[in-house]
Parts: structure tokens; C-alpha cells; sequence
């Protein structure tokens, strides 16, 4: 007989009170959390605040034959945590909406919100509500962030300007080659139940994609630094349409050279494993949640020797357009062929 507990045996409000109890609150903008209609915030004066919201469905955002539902919570935050990182704000508050197939125990959901605890801890955010529901198709999560950062500095994708030097942190690609070793996995397994999965050799690219993290620490460097970026936006679909993004916004064009986009060396071979050019997955991959971002020439002396900042390019006039600039010095114009909601 199961250990595992029905959801129907607690009910929306019992399992409401059962997940609550491990919730902490640690932020002094934090006035009531979970347990009313609402949660009471009080933002700091001389703040400004951002929002942001993200859905994760299964089936199109995640494959639960492989990816463990505790590292599913910590991403869905972390990816949201991300997008409040690319407005140069640090993430206070989020909310989450969950719909439940009834395939689910108790348990299985405490296992995601044990994920999505951790990452509050890792984050110092706040969980202050949301909302749960049953549903006739695949899991669902919806989760909404507040943040905050001081008045006047909160980023945008659109104050960049010709001559700004075009950065990013960490390295680039990884995620896309995780999937790809997850996706072989598990056509392996179907095609013989009794395998196991070989991901020692994986480690860093398959956490990549299922565990990201976001550049909190980025965000914090660069203050310490005593640098605003001019312009930000985290890198979800891929370098190439982030890039273009950031110079629509902007109103610029750019110049990426090819040898500055920094490719870990397990991914690099991960790539020649799977026949993959590294660059194309850095490009185009997604999923790396690194921040892209512009700053005036004068920050140089500054970053130039950071261990976890690259500069790869920088911003031109808009009539130069988007160009890649490849090791022979062509350059040949930035194609954006990254993730596509529809």
C-alpha cells in the first residue's frame, strides 16, 4: 500500500497550512505572508519596484521523465529572479500559482516546494502567497516577483548607446548542451527500461539546464564597482536574440565578435560529442540566464580583468545594423534563431 497522501485527502487549505509551515520570511518589506486574501508588503522609500511574471508548463517548459521536481521549484524562481536581476534590482516578494494534475501526491508537491523553498533561502526572497487548483493537463507554474532597487537605477533594455561596451557573465551554451544529454538519456531509457542514465561526464551541462542560477552576485559586483549598466536583459532565448533585443530597445546596431563569447570547456565537449558547433549553441541555445548588458567605455579599467565578465562586443550607430564579427574580422549579419514561444 502507498505511503504517499492523496491531495484530495487535505484538501486546498490543508495542503495550503501543510506547505506554509516551512515558509520563512525574511524581508522587512514583509508586513503579512501566506494565510489572508492578500499579503501586505511595504516597500522602502526612495525605491522603485519591478514585477515580473513567468509560466512554466509541463510538456513545453519542462520534461518531468528527467528533470527531479525539486530542481523544477529552484528554477521556476530562478528564472524569475533572473528577469528582476536584468532591471539592476535585487527580488523581495514572489507569488505562486500552481496548477495540479491529480496524478500528484502531497508528498510530490512538498518536493517542489522544498525546491522552490531553497530558493528563497538562496535568494532572500519572500513567499507571500499564490494560488492552487486542480487541472485536466500537465502541471503548471505561474510565478509573479517583486523586486526593488534605488530610485533611479532600475535598468532597461533601452539606454544603451554607440560605443558602449557590450557584456556578459558567465559563460554561454551549456544549458542547450544539457538538454541535449537529458534528451539522449531518456530516448536510451524508453528503449530499454532496465538503463540507467550516464551523466557523470554531464555534471556541469546538465546542471546548467536543470538548475540554473541567477546573477544576483552580478548584480552586487557591479554595485560594488560603483557601475550602473546603461542597458540589461538576461539571456533566455539565446545570446543572439538577446542581443537584438537590447539594440531594438536601444536603438543601435552592435558588433559581436566571435572569439570574446566565452563557451565553458564542458561544454565545448559536450558539443563535439554531439557534433555541434559551440558557438551556434551559444548563440542560439538559451536557458543560460546570464546577464547581457551595456556599459559606457569609461567602466574598462574596471571589468576588464573580472573573472565572470566578458566583454564580447559593443553598440554602433543603428545604421551599422547587428553584425557578427568572426575570426577572419568579416562581419556578417546576426541571425537571432533562439526559443519561440509560438
Amino acid at each position: 500500500m502507498s505511503d504517499l497522501t492523496p491531495l484530495h485527502a487535505l484538501g486546498e487549505f490543508g495542503l495550503i497550512r501543510r506547505l506554509q509551515q516551512k515558509i520563512t520570511l525574511r524581508q522587512p518589506g514583509t508586513v503579512l505572508g501566506i494565510g489572508d486574501d492578500a499579503a501586505i508588503l511595504a516597500p522602502t522609500a526612495g525605491q522603485e519596484v519591478v514585477m515580473t511574471t513567468d509560466l512554466l508548463v509541463e510538456g513545453v517548459h519542462f520534461d518531468l521523465s528527467f528533470c527531479p521536481l525539486k530542481h523544477l521549484g529552484y528554477k521556476a524562481v530562478a528564472v524569475n529572479v533572473s528577469d528582476i536581476a536584468a532591471m539592476n534590482a535585487l527580488p523581495t516578494q514572489l507569488v505562486l500559482g500552481l496548477a495540479v494534475p491529480s496524478r500528484f501526491s502531497v508528498e510530490a508537491i512538498e518536493e517542489l516546494y522544498e525546491g522552490v523553498r531553497l530558493a528563497c533561502e538562496a535568494y532572500n526572497v519572500d513567499l507571500v502567497g499564490g494560488d492552487t487548483t486542480s487541472t485536466r493537463t500537465g502541471l503548471t507554474l505561474a510565478i509573479t516577483v517583486l523586486g526593488e532597487a534605488p530610485a533611479g537605477q532600475a535598468v532597461r533594455r533601452s539606454g544603451g548607446k554607440p560605443t558602449d561596451l557590450l557584456c556578459v557573465s558567465g559563460d554561454l551554451g551549456g544549458a542547450y548542451l544539457g538538454l541535449q544529454v537529458l534528451e539522449r538519456e531518456k530516448q536510451v531509457f524508453l528503449a530499454d527500461l532496465e538503463a540507467q542514465p550516464e551523466l557523470d561526464n554531464y555534471e556541469y551541462v546538465v546542471q546548467r539546464q536543470l538548475r540554473p542560477e541567477a546573477r544576483l552576485d552580478v548584480v552586487h559586483e557591479l554595485r560594488e564597482l560603483g557601475l550602473t549598466p546603461t542597458s540589461m536583459i538576461d539571456v533566455s532565448d539565446g545570446l543572439a536574440s538577446e542581443v537584438m533585443h537590447l539594440c531594438a530597445a536601444s536603438g543601435t546596431g552592435a558588433r559581436v565578435f566571435t572569439d570574446n563569447i566565452p563557451v565553458a570547456n564542458p561544454t565545448l565537449e559536450a558539443a563535439a560529442e554531439f557534433n555541434l558547433d559551440p558557438l551556434t549553441c551559444a548563440l542560439n541555445g538559451g536557458e543560460d540566464y546570464e546577464l547581457l548588458f551595456t556599459l559606457p567605455v569609461t567602466a574598462y579599467e574596471k571589468i576588464k580583468n573580472h573573472p565572470d565578465i566578458t566583454i564580447i562586443g559593443h553598440l554602433t550607430d543603428k545604421d551599422d545594423a547587428v553584425n557578427l564579427v568572426t575570426k577572419a574580422g568579416q562581419a556578417v549579419p546576426l541571425q537571432a534563431q533562439g526559443w519561440k514561444a509560438f
